[in-house]
């Protein structure tokens, strides 16, 4: 309890706890189906974190940062997990498909829950030209595209995904399943062949595998002490690849029985980063010294150019980059379905026009998904006018939404956990374990690897730059939908009851000095 100041007699007045929020949240719900299945669910959140961070960018980063790089990818996938579970609470404690964006609005406010939700929209709208760059040039893999221009196979693509997005929240999760199938499938396989060859001391034609092989380049560190600088900073490209485990949580909202298959779903994805990222990762840097793996091929291309001859190579490259143009996929699928409901949260809340607040018939905010399908568009006229750098220059500018959305997610359970303890809500059995170390702990983690981004030159250098801009276009935002926010938050909040004098007794109630 807070007490006032002492008043004339020496007697403290006690007011009553603070109550907790009382916006009505469970209405951003309205006009959603639960179409989604448990199946979906688990297959989302393992989906989410496998892409072309692993199949493709991690071919650079082991040329870089050497076996070494399987550390990093394990405390990443460490702190990756702590924000999963920070955020499974959150769930736990309401599930929403606004996801982290309306629990900052529960837990900080409007202002927090605008900012959030515009970069995270930012994020995925930048991705969404990544990704219609990337299919463009993983389509043009096979000769039979190899003279289609790449902006129109880029074009291609976008509406064929935005459709399929359109359908219902059902035909999400279902595409997702698949696309995540695929990939799981994929790293199976490679896990499973990369073990034979191992056990069987079979060797490739660049040599011996296994820790012979490692011992004849530099052990851990092929380039001495400089490895363990190149790795760190490599940290943030690393964060990058795990982003998208947070769609679980909106998908979520519109899953059946969430509180129950949330906890299965998150639970599972630390074993699964664990076998997946930093066993594939280990079994690469065992099979061949890192310095044949590239950034121009995925590292399991590389590994089968090597072990298998012409044939197999030519193969395993077409296979390869089948399953990449999924991931590929799958990432623009999520990123649409993702802003059209965190864009339909900031309109019912005012903060964005409410077009994006509209629902179809099947309960699909279409508004949000239109929006991030036109800015893809915006690729297609990228991969135009600059085929060669569409690619990297989108890509740089998605980390900060990623850096932003967990913060996020790490500062609501704090807030959450800290409510709880002052009897304002009641705290979900399912937690984040070691709180609030853990918590301060993600944080401090997130805050290095934005310092790790600054040092990344010349790339690392122009995001950093961005962020005055983008603090400029929130700062003029906000005040340009304060009053549109004011509005809304006024509609949210049930009318109060008038005070009882029981009430009015009981909040002066004078508390006897000890």
């Amino acid at each position: 309890m807070t007490t006032s100041p002492e008043d004339g007699a020496g007697t403290r007045y006690v007011r009553q706890p603070a109550e907790p929020a009382t916006h009505d949240f469970d209405e951003e719900q309205t006009g959603y189906r639960s179409g989604m299945k448990a199946r979906h669910l688990r297959m989302i959140a393992i989906g989410g974190a496998i892409g072309t961070g692993l199949f493709l960018g991690a071919g650079s980063r082991l040329h870089e940062g050497g076996p070494f790089l399987v550390v990093i990818y394990a405390i990443c996938g460490f702190f990756a997990f702590l924000v999963l579970r920070a955020l499974g609470e959150l769930v736990m404690h309401r599930p929403s498909s606004g996801s982290f964006v309306s629990y900052a609005r529960e837990f900080y406010g409007e202002k927090m829950a605008f900012a959030v939700g515009w970069m995270y929209f930012f994020h995925w709208a930048m991705t969404a030209i990544v990704d219609c760059t990337a299919v463009a040039l993983y389509v043009k893999y096979w000769s039979a595209f190899s003279a289609v221009p790449q902006w129109l196979l880029a074009l291609v693509a976008l509406p064929v995904v935005v459709g399929l997005n359109l359908i219902s929240a059902r035909m999400f999760g279902e595409t997702e399943f698949w696309f995540a199938l695929v990939k799981v499938g994929a790293l199976v396989v490679f896990l499973v062949i990369g073990i034979v060859v191992l056990a069987a001391r079979r060797p490739t034609d660049a040599g011996e595998t296994g820790v012979p092989m490692l011992a004849a380049h530099g052990g851990l560190l092929p380039h001495g002490a400089a490895t363990v600088g190149a790795a760190l900073v490599l940290t943030q490209g690393v964060v990058l690849a795990f982003a998208g485990t947070e769609l679980v949580s909106i998908a979520a909202g519109e899953t059946t029985d969430p509180r129950k298959t949330m906890p299965r779903a998150i639970n599972s994805v630390i074993v699964r980063l664990a076998v997946f990222y930093c066993g594939s990762v280990l079994l690469l840097a065992l099979l061949l010294p890192s310095q044949l793996y590239s950034g121009s091929q995925s590292p399991f291309v590389t590994f089968f150019s090597h072990f298998g001859g012409p044939r197999v190579s030519a193969a395993a490259g077409t296979a390869m980059n089948f399953v990449v143009l999924t991931a590929v996929l799958s990432s623009l699928n999520a990123g649409l379905y993702s802003t059209g409901r965190i864009l339909h949260s900031l309109a019912q809340a005012g903060a964005a026009p409410r077009f994006f607040g509209r629902m179809n018939r099947r309960g699909v905010p279409y508004g949000g998904i239109l929006l991030t399908g036109a800015i893809g568009l915006l690729g297609v006229g990228l991969n135009y006018l600059a085929p060669s750098r569409a690619f990297e220059i989108a890509l740089n500018t998605t980390s900060l939404g990623v850096l932003t959305s967990w913060a996020t997610i790490v500062l609501c359970q704090i807030r959450l956990r800290r409510w709880s303890l002052q009897g304002r809500v009641e705290r979900p059995a399912f937690r984040l374990f070691g709180a609030p170390v853990t918590a301060y702990l993600a944080l401090g983690f997130l805050a290095a690897v934005l310092v790790l981004i600054a040092f990344d030159r010349p790339t690392g250098s122009y995001t950093m730059a961005l962020v005055p801009l983008i603090a400029a276009l929130l700062v003029l935002g906000w005040y340009r939908r304060r009053g549109y926010i004011a509005a809304a938050a006024a509609d949210r909040r049930p009318p109060r009851a008038a005070p009882t004098a029981a009430d009015s007794r009981r909040s002066s109630v004078p508390e006897p000095r000890p």
